[in-house]
């Protein structure tokens, strides 16, 4: 089996293994994903004005997108778990839909670009979930990283 250099979680018999993170320095990281979920003009009203009999449906997603980062590693078989230090979940409503931001933050020895991915994730499938009886026509969408960031840790 071809091995690719870029493909850090195979084993050169091609199976897979959690990287050795063990000889990296820990590093102030960073991550921004979004994602889209469009919506009837409709279903952002009773959001927005709140009237969905299930709930506030941006604060049940924003807590549920903030415990996916957070369980990143029981859900993703060769994540290391993180120190996370920082965990934002905010939504844009559109015309179209709720665009959802997430960013996390470590001080840690690999990154956190899945626990905002994560985060993005679950926070698009609750607002799925709570909305499903009302909008047949959702769509989740775009889920994606859009910033990276690491800096030396100052003591």
């Amino acid at each position: 089996m071809n091995k690719s250099p870029s493909l850090t979680h195979l084993r050169e018999d091609g199976s897979a293994a959690m990287v050795d993170i063990s000889g990296k320095p820990i590093v102030r990281r960073g991550a921004v994903a979004e994602g889209f979920i469009s919506l009837e003009s409709s279903t952002l009203s009773t959001i927005t004005d709140g009237q969905l009999p299930k709930g506030d449906v941006l604060a049940v997603s924003r807590v549920a997108g903030i415990q996916a980062a957070k369980k990143t590693a029981e859900l993703i078989p060769l994540c290391h778990q993180l120190p996370l230090t920082k965990v934002t979940v905010d939504f844009n409503v559109e015309s179209a839909g709720i665009r959802i931001t997430a960013t996390a933050r470590t001080d840690a020895k690999t990154g956190v670009e899945m626990e905002a991915l994560s985060a993005v994730s679950i926070a698009a499938l609750t607002i799925y979930d709570m909305c499903k009886a009302i909008d047949k026509s959702m769509s989740i969408q775009g889920i994606k990283l859009v910033e990276k960031t690491k800096e030396a840790v100052t003591t």
